[in-house]
């Protein structure tokens, strides 16, 4: 009998599961573990699916479709190069590479599969789901619902108590939340409430509008009114939402974003998290809104529930798990990765239906909040001894989280880092991991104090970095502590070994990705010019045989942002701009952020201060 798979057809990304030996675990497409969930033509009608996709939607939106999950079961019609084709005709070419990846994984030909749906689809998305299945060349053994698959991934279907637990499941494009009921290792959905149109697109689109709005106060043009450029803003808002997901500040930086009589306008700004924050605040106010209705539904209260569960690439948002602890009373759990918990579930469903036996699922995570002692300032009184976390307990392993401090006064000269270990709001009442002097410091303004970047590394191990920079003078101090860590046996998330196993896999060919065609065209046709391109076509196909995939990133970007800027040099026949002057910098090594505070997003003490000062 061949082999059953589960996928999770998501909206931004999409992943395969499957059972290996009594484990779950994802399908990877060599280094990539999900896939983005988008379909395109290149310029010569060659079909491209996932990365590729992604990638060539920058200089070809036109030709590029994305979010198609939200359109299921609807009329609509979408053209890509000399024909029109159904939301279920798309899904089904991103579940035929799902197939693929599946495929060749397992090494045998594949044709059944268990798919997930969020608990809130209509029955018409549910059976244009279906189709895409058949039309993908699958089986569709079960449709399951997301929230479903999200708790067999945490393995509450072999706990033997009776209880309640919500999952919240916010994603790249829908949002629902569920009430489930636990019986004896029975999962049934008491009530759900949801969205089919709100999640991370929705927070890039805010994003989109606050840059174009800067774009144009800046420079008299809207960014919106051009397809590409709109394109480059997307990816850039997208990438600045994931960089402030662990970071208090993120820069965006889109060099040649359009142009005005013939002279190139470049978008440089920095966003701080508080500010993105404030632009979703309402949308997330709105998910409450439902967890409150699918409660009432269900005839409960939030202190019926035993657990919240995250699942969802945008729970990884601080002020999302800010607002829901605050509005529930509960800890969410997020010990599963949220990318990966429903393919692993609809991977256990399918194991289930196949009669595979199951072992226990084990992960790495860590029990205790880490953060540093800090002093608030309440009703003008400076209080001493507090605690601000930075990095939570049961947060999964490896992870990074980063938080900026201020110095009580302009000429303090040093700070003292005392980090701890602990729940307390006490800092003296939690265990001391280490401590270390941060001295010589620089304000960043004239008469203000001086701030420091304190950011926390926690490895696999339970080894704890910790890195301070002084954001005045960029001096960087760094230290090595042990946090502790358990392993968990009760089935709460996937084997993190299976997952750290996969992750650094060799990535396989680019020759179909329409950017490196495209690059290499123009070499060819003008290669006194674009010698500078050259030189990245080279690093790249070094970078691909090292199997170096963050390096591969970072070259993709510079050649995209490089294509763009000569795509429209060339057309307009002025001068070719050369890579020195066109491909930016490498926004990661960018210190040199603005004098924006941070809203303390992990402060466990409320609304009053909005910013905690270290002593």
């Amino acid at each position: 009998m061949s082999k059953i798979i589960g996928i999770d057809l998501g909206t931004t990304y999409s992943a395969v599961g499957f059972v290996r030996d009594g484990l779950p675990a994802i399908l990877p497409n060599d280094a990539e573990r999900i896939i983005p969930s988008m379909v395109g033509l290149t310029p010569s009608q060659a079909l491209v699916v996932g990365t590729p996709a992604r990638n060539q939607y920058v200089l070809y939106p036109e030709n590029t479709v994305k979010s198609i999950k939200r359109s299921m079961g609807t009329d609509l019609r979408l053209t890509l190069g000399e024909r029109d084709y159904s939301p279920a005709e798309i899904s089904a070419i991103i579940l035929r590479e799902m197939k693929r990846i599946a495929e060749a994984n397992l090494g045998e030909p594949v044709d059944r599969a268990v798919i997930t749906v969020p608990a809130y689809f209509s029955d018409a998305a549910r059976q244009a789901t279906k189709e895409a299945g058949e039309i993908a060349g699958f089986t569709v053994e079960r449709i399951i619902n997301e929230p479903t698959a999200a708790a067999l991934a945490y393995g509450l279907d072999r706990a033997d108590e009776t209880q309640i637990i919500a999952v919240y499941d916010l994603g790249g494009g829908t949002f629902d939340v569920s009430i489930v009921e636990l019986n004896q290792g029975v999962l049934e959905v008491r009530a759900s409430h949801g969205d089919t149109h709100l999640g991370g697109d929705d927070f890039d689109d805010r994003l989109v509008e606050h840059l174009a709005h800067l774009f144009k106060a800046e420079h008299g043009l809207d960014p919106r009114d051009d397809r590409k450029a709109l394109a480059r803003l997307t990816r850039a808002a997208e990438e600045a939402k994931i960089a402030l997901s662990t970071q208090p500040f993120a820069r965006v930086r889109e060099e040649y974003l359009m142009e005005q009589n013939r002279r190139p306008l470049h978008l440089d700004v920095e966003i701080a998290r508080h500010e993105f924050d404030d632009l979703i605040r309402d949308l997330l106010q709105g998910t409450l809104t439902a967890f409150d209705a699918a409660l009432s539904d269900a005839g409960l209260s939030k202190g019926d529930l035993a657990k919240v569960l995250f699942v969802g690439g945008s729970t990884r948002i601080p002020l999302v798990w800010e607002m829901v602890a605050t509005h529930v009373g509960l800890e969410p759990m997020m010990e599963v990765n949220p990318d990966e918990a429903v393919a692993l579930g609809a991977g256990i469903q399918a194991a289930l239906i196949a009669g595979e036996p199951l072992d226990a699922i084990l992960v790495d995570v860590t029990p205790h909040t880490l953060g540093i002692e800090v002093v608030e300032f309440q009703f003008g009184r400076v209080i001493e001894d507090r605690f601000g976390p930075i990095l939570r307990r049961n947060t999964t392993l490896p992870t990074t989280r980063a938080q900026v401090f201020s110095a009580l006064y302009p000429d303090q000269p040093a700070i003292k880092v005392k980090v701890y270990q602990g729940e307390n709001s006490i800092a003296s009442a939690n265990t001391l991991l280490g401590e270390f002097l941060f001295e010589n410091l620089e304000p960043e303004i004239e008469g203000e104090p001086p701030r420091i970047t304190v950011q926390f590394d926690l490895d696999v191990n339970g080894i704890l970095g910790v890195s301070a920079t002084d954001r005045g003078s960029g001096q960087l101090k760094q230290t090595t502590l042990h946090a502790a860590h358990t392993r968990l046996s009760t089935g709460d998330k996937a084997a993190a070994s299976q997952q750290l196993d996969q992750l650094w896999q060799t990535v396989g060919t680019v020759d179909a990705d329409p950017l490196l065609q495209r690059a290499r065209v123009l070499v060819q046709d003008q290669m006194q010019d674009l010698q500078g391109m050259a030189a990245i076509l080279q690093q790249i196909e070094v970078a691909e045989q090292a199997g170096d995939e963050f390096e591969l990133a970072r070259l993709r970007d510079k050649l995209t942002d490089l294509l763009y800027e000569l795509e429209g040099e060339i057309g307009s026949d002025s001068q070719t701009v050369e890579l020195e002057d066109a491909a930016p910098d490498d926004a990661a090594d960018d210190e040199d952020w603005p004098d924006e505070e941070d809203e303390g997003d992990e402060d466990d003490e409320g609304d009053e201060d909005d910013e905690e000062d270290d002593e």
